[in-house]
């Protein structure tokens, strides 16, 4: 078979959760991406949202499972030789559609060709095949050591956050709104009286605004004493799609350069976006109003191309306090609306 040889490797992503305007929710997930030739595979294909098998809540028989399989160690879950490479992030329905390849051995090496769309049995490669892309033949060893170190069992753990602040309320539906996406959350005061092997189990802590700088120091040295690396969230407003959206942002553990989106910053009428690979980006707006009520309206949603764009905002919906979120299917950014742009 002739394919040029393509490098593999593995990397940490996410799913980002989030908190819908209707009371809907998309829920977080952690997952392993695969990486060919040093950019995920998942920005090759048509803005998807979906994760790969190796995603790191599933059970770990199961989660060794999948690994065996993309090692051809066991039977492929679908017909003629095929696997599932992404799919559904909220169930494993392959009704739901699913991006299947065939993986098959060549020597030592490991073949993965004939993508496609699928979502019965069979796949239909003239209709739903993605031509443009591979067949990706990859080197034995390299391929078998990327894989054969996530059986180690260090796959992620399920994430949670400790916060902290003075707004019982509002931390009480952030946490609420946390843990409907997915991610753990626990309320205290004053983290320093935390035994150590708890804080161990916090991937993220987020202050409120109330919490001083000298009380986050503290925080952060309690964690830093118990050994643990924690990504630290000062909240930019009491506004719970807000925060979550910061927190997502902080538990974006895929490295820099395989993100899609990769800079936001709002001022003077308009937020401006960079993203690498083609993406569906959606941008809303988030203000206190006088009465320090939420208001919240989506002001974008649409496909951009690689590189910076410039996206216009409603005056009225950045009027007083606001902010500005903006999400793919994989990762969220947050960022104050300058003065320029309040209106």
């Amino acid at each position: 078979m002739s394919a040029a040889y393509a490098t593999f490797g593995l990397a940490p992503a996410m799913r980002a959760g989030d908190v819908l305007a209707d009371g809907g929710y998309r829920v977080h997930r952690d997952f392993v991406d695969f990486v060919v030739d040093g950019r995920p595979l998942l920005f090759r294909l048509s803005d998807l949202d979906a994760v790969s098998p190796l995603a790191s809540d599933v059970p770990p028989a199961i989660f060794t499972a999948q690994v065996r399989a993309l090692l051809l160690e066991a039977e492929p879950p679908l017909p003629d030789g095929r696997f599932v490479i992404y799919g559904c992030p909220d169930c494993e329905d392959l009704g739901c559609g699913a991006v299947t390849a065939v993986i098959e051995r060549d020597g030592e090496d490991f073949v993965w060709r004939d993508f496609a769309w699928q979502t019965e049995g069979r796949a239909d490669l003239e209709r739903n095949g993605y031509h443009g892309i591979g067949p990706f033949r990859f080197r034995g060893p390299e391929y078998r050591a990327a894989l054969g170190a996530l059986t180690d069992g260090s796959a992620a753990p399920r994430r949670r956050v400790l916060l902290i602040g003075a707004r019982v309320a509002v931390l009480a539906r952030l946490a609420a709104a946390l843990r409907t996406i997915g991610v753990g959350a626990d309320i205290t005061q004053d983290a320093r009286q935390v035994p150590a092997e708890e804080l161990r189990g916090y991937d993220a802590v987020a202050f409120g605004r109330a919490v001083d700088e000298a009380d986050r120091a503290a925080v952060l040295r309690a964690f830093d004493e118990a050994g643990v690396e924690v990504a630290a969230v000062a909240g930019l407003a009491p506004i719970v799609p807000l925060l979550v959206a910061q927190i997502e942002h902080a538990l974006d553990r895929s490295p820099l350069p395989q993100r899609r989106l990769t800079g936001l910053t709002a001022a003077d009428g308009a937020a401006e976006i960079e993203v690498t690979s083609p993406c569906r980006v959606r941008v809303t707006a988030h203000r206190l109003d006088r009465f320090h009520r939420t208001r919240s309206q989506d002001v974008f949603d649409g496909t951009l191309e690689p590189g910076r764009h410039r996206v216009d905002l409603d005056p009225r919906a950045v009027r007083g306090e606001a902010y500005v979120v903006a999400r793919t299917s994989g990762g969220v950014l947050t960022a104050p609306v300058g003065r320029g742009g309040r209106g």
